[in-house]
């Protein structure tokens, strides 16, 4: 499987967590593993690491909004958002690179052309704050 797809399922993961997040991230694995595809090993990783460190991920999200609160952001693109984010930040064995074009890909995908120019402002915007 290649790394862009262990990124959508991780993707769809935090998706489906957006709807029913009182469900534990075990369950919410279980249900796509036996209904949807085998789930991968980086699918996994990323979903839970993402899950543990939501907090700190959705600041850096919503530091970055302009006249914008989490709450009005389309739950796909807070999902692909919140995977990029959780990427950039704790992944080290992901290029920044790979995760910004892969999110816009699955912003494109999922959501429309527009997210993925929005998706790309939040991440590049992202990006400079880490890098000084």
């Amino acid at each position: 499987m290649k790394r862009s797809e262990m990124r959508e399922q991780a993707f769809l993961l935090l998706f489906e967590k957006a709807f029913f997040g009182e469900k534990p991230c075990e369950e919410i694995e279980d249900i796509f593993d036996e209904n949807v595809a085998p789930l991968s090993e980086y699918a996994k990783s990323a979903f839970e690491g993402a899950c543990a460190q939501l907090e700190a991920v959705d600041a850096a999200v919503s530091s970055h909004l302009k006249g914008w609160r989490l709450s009005r952001i389309s739950k796909v693109d807070l999902a692909v958002l919140r995977l990029a984010v959780y990427e950039i930040m704790y992944e080290p064995s992901v290029p920044h690179a790979a995760a910004v074009n892969e999110a816009v890909e699955l912003a494109k995908k999922y959501s429309g052309s527009e997210s993925g120019s929005f998706v790309n402002g939040i991440l590049r915007s992202i990006l400079r704050e880490t890098a000084q």
